[in-house]
C-alpha cells in the first residue's frame, strides 16, 4: 500500500513532493504564530531558528520552487482538464488553491521582499502589528484557513487508499482543527499586545527602530511590486481559463460514441479520459484515488474497442500488473477513447449492483484461526442428520464463545470446521487476540469433552492452525447478495498448518509471524520448519500438544493476553 500511494505520473509524484514542503512549511509556520499566545520571545525566538533554514539558500530554492512548481502543475492540470464536473472534496481544493495566491503576495512582498529590499526586521511582531487592526488581519487570517484546508483536503485525498489513514482520522481531525486554532489564539494576543504598546510613544519609537520601519517611499515600492504580482498572477489565471476554453470549443468538434454494459450510451468529446467522459455526462464510476491511476478501482473490462486503444502508459501498466489484469481490462482514468468502445465498468456505484468502497477490498495485516473436527465422518457414520447437526451445533456453542471472547469473529464455517479472523486494531493486538482464543478454545474444548463423558460419548479432537499475514477483507459475491470474508495467503498458511497437526498428533501449530507479532521471544521456543504446499516459502511454528497448555509454551503469554482487546 505504501507503493500504491506513490503510484503515478511524474508530474503526479512531483505536485505531492511540492505539496508535502509547502504544508510541512504552513505547520510550523501556524505553531510559530501561536507561540504568541504563550510568549512573544518564543514567537520570535522559533521564526529565528525557522529563517536559518528557510532563507538560507538552499532552503530558499526548495521552498520557492515548491510553491511556484505547485502552482504552475495545478494550473496545468487545470487548463488540460476535460470536464469541471469533479468530486466536491476535489472541486473545494482547487477553488481554495486559486484563492491563496491572492493572499500570499502581499504576505510574501511585506515579508521576504521588505527585508530583502530595505533590511525590514520582518519578525512576527512586525507584521502582526503592521496589519492590525486593519482589514489585512482579517484576509491573512483567510488566508490561513484557506491554506490549510487546501493542505488537509490534499492529504486526504492522498492517503485515503491507505488501511492506517482511516483508523487515525478521528485524532487528526482533532488536530487539523486545534492548529488553526492556536495560530489564530496566538494572532489576536500579539495583535493585542503590540497595539497597547504602541500607544506608549517611547516604546512605537523603539519599536520603530527595531524594526527598521519602512518609510513613505518604501512601501509605494512594496505596494507597486504586489500590485505586480497581482496582475502576473490574474494573467496566468486569465491564460488557463483560454487553454481550457480553446480546447473545448476545438473538441465540441470532435466526439466518440461509448457504451456501457448495464448503462447509459454517450457521445462525448475526444481526447478526454473515460472517467472524465462519465464524469461529464453523469454516469457514476469509482476512481478512490481521483484519477491518478495509483488504484485500479476505475478499471473497465473494454469489450469492444480494446485493439483499437493506445497501449497504457508506465503508471498505468505498473496498477495492472499488480492485480494481473487481462488484456481487455484498462484503467478508465488513463484510457482516451478515439473510436467508438463497449465498456463494463467492474466496480458500480449506483444502485442494487452496487459495490460500495468496502467491496473493493481492503488490505489488514491480522491472525486468523483455522478449526477442523478430527474424524468426524467416521464418528457420525450410521447417524441421523439429526443427530448430526445437532452435534455440530453443541460443538460450536461450547468454542465459538471462546473465539468471540477473545475479540475475534467466524469469517466462515466449514462443515465440522470454521475460520476465524481476529479484526483489531494493529498486527500485534491481533495476534495476542488470536493466541488468547487458542487457549480458550483448549479449555471451552477440555469442558465440552468433560459432558460427553458423562453421557457415554467419545471425546472430540481437533486440529487448529493460527498464523497472521497481510488478508484483503471485502464483499465477495455476486452484487447485492455478497457477503464480507477474507481472501489471501494468510488463509492457506493457517489452513495447511491445522492439517499437519493431525499428522505429529497435537492440537495446534502457531506460526512464528503470530509470536514475533505478539512481541514473544522465539529464539528459545521448539519452533519446526513446514513445507507446506501451495506456499512458497517454508513456515516455522510452534506445536502445542494441548491448546489450553499454551500458556506453558509461552510464558510472556499471559501479559500479553492482558493487552488483548
Amino acid at each position: 500500500m505504501a507503493r500504491a500511494i506513490w503510484r503515478g505520473s511524474w508530474t503526479t509524484r512531483l505536485r505531492l513532493a511540492t505539496g508535502l514542503i509547502l504544508f510541512t512549511f504552513a505547520f510550523f509556520h501556524f505553531i510559530n504564530i501561536g507561540l504568541g499566545l504563550l510568549d512573544p520571545v518564543w514567537m520570535n525566538g522559533m521564526q529565528d531558528a525557522r529563517q536559518v533554514i528557510t532563507r538560507s539558500a538552499v532552503g530558499t530554492v526548495i521552498l520557492y520552487g515548491a510553491l511556484l512548481i505547485h502552482v504552475g502543475l495545478a494550473l496545468t492540470s487545470l487548463a488540460r482538464r476535460r470536464t469541471l464536473r469533479m468530486p466536491f472534496n476535489m472541486g473545494l481544493q482547487i477553488l481554495l488553491g486559486l484563492l491563496i495566491p491572492l493572499q500570499l503576495i502581499p504576505h510574501v512582498v511585506h515579508t521576504r521582499l521588505a527585508h530583502d529590499l530595505f533590511g525590514v526586521n520582518d519578525e512576527m511582531s512586525y507584521l502582526i502589528v503592521l496589519m492590525w487592526p486593519t482589514e489585512a488581519v482579517w484576509w491573512q487570517s483567510l488566508l490561513l484557513l484557506l491554506v490549510w484546508i487546501h493542505g488537509c483536503i490534499g492529504l486526504h485525498l492522498w492517503l485515503r487508499l491507505t488501511t492506517w489513514w482511516h483508523r487515525a482520522a478521528p485524532y487528526l481531525i482533532g488536530l487539523a482543527v486545534l492548529i488553526p486554532a492556536f495560530a489564530f489564539a496566538g494572532l489576536i494576543t500579539e495583535g493585542r499586545r503590540m497595539t497597547s504598546e504602541f500607544a506608549d510613544d517611547e516604546l512605537r519609537t523603539a519599536y520603530i527602530e527595531h524594526f527598521n520601519w519602512p518609510g513613505e517611499q518604501a512601501f509605494a515600492t512594496l505596494f507597486a511590486v504586489k500590485g505586480w504580482g497581482h496582475a502576473v498572477f490574474w494573467a496566468a489565471l486569465a491564460l488557463t481559463a483560454s487553454v481550457y476554453l480553446g480546447r473545448k470549443v476545438w473538441r465540441r468538434r470532435h466526439t466518440v460514441r461509448i457504451r456501457y454494459v448495464e448503462g447509459p450510451e454517450i457521445r462525448s468529446e475526444l481526447g478526454m479520459t473515460l472517467l472524465e467522459m462519465s464524469r461529464a455526462n453523469g454516469v457514476p464510476h469509482t476512481a478512490l484515488c481521483g484519477g491518478k491511476g495509483r488504484c485500479t478501482t476505475c478499471r473497465v473490462i473494454v469489450e469492444e474497442g480494446a485493439e483499437l486503444l493506445h497501449p497504457p502508459g508506465e503508471t498505468e501498466a505498473r496498477s495492472l500488473a499488480a492485480i494481473g489484469a487481462p488484456l481487455t481490462m484498462r484503467l478508465a482514468c488513463q484510457i482516451r477513447p478515439q473510436h467508438p468502445s463497449t465498456v463494463f465498468r467492474v466496480f458500480r456505484p449506483d444502485g442494487r449492483k452496487s459495490r460500495a468502497h468496502s467491496s473493493q477490498g481492503q488490505e489488514r495485516k491480522l491472525a486468523v484461526l483455522f478449526l477442523d473436527m478430527r474424524g468426524f465422518t467416521e464418528r457420525t457414520v450410521g447417524q441421523l442428520p439429526y443427530d448430526v447437526v445437532f452435534l455440530l451445533n453443541r460443538f460450536f456453542d461450547a468454542i465459538v464463545p471462546a473465539i468471540t471472547g477473545a475479540g475475534g469473529t467466524v469469517d466462515k464455517y466449514l462443515g465440522d470446521g470454521l475460520l476465524a479472523v481476529f479484526e483489531t486494531r494493529d498486527a500485534a493486538s491481533s495476534a495476542r487476540a488470536g493466541l488468547r482464543a487458542a487457549m480458550e478454545v483448549g479449555h471451552a474444548l477440555e469442558r465440552f469433552n468433560e459432558r460427553l463423558a458423562s453421557e457415554n460419548a467419545p471425546a472430540i479432537r481437533i486440529g487448529m492452525g493460527l498464523h497472521l499475514g497481510n488478508l484483503v477483507l471485502g464483499e465477495i459475491g455476486a452484487a447485492g447478495d455478497a457477503a464480507r470474508t477474507i481472501v489471501g495467503d494468510t488463509v492457506n498458511v493457517a489452513s495447511r498448518l491445522e492439517g499437519q497437526t493431525k499428522a505429529l498428533g497435537v492440537e495446534l501449530l502457531v506460526s512464528q509471524e503470530i509470536l514475533r507479532a505478539a512481541e514473544i521471544e522465539t529464539n528459545r521456543l521448539a519452533l519446526r520448519k513446514f513445507e507446506l504446499r501451495g506456499v512458497t516459502e517454508p513456515v516455522r511454528a510452534l506445536p502445542v500438544e494441548r491448546a489450553s497448555q499454551l500458556a506453558a509454551h509461552v510464558a510472556p503469554l499471559e501479559h500479553g493476553s492482558r493487552r488483548a482487546p
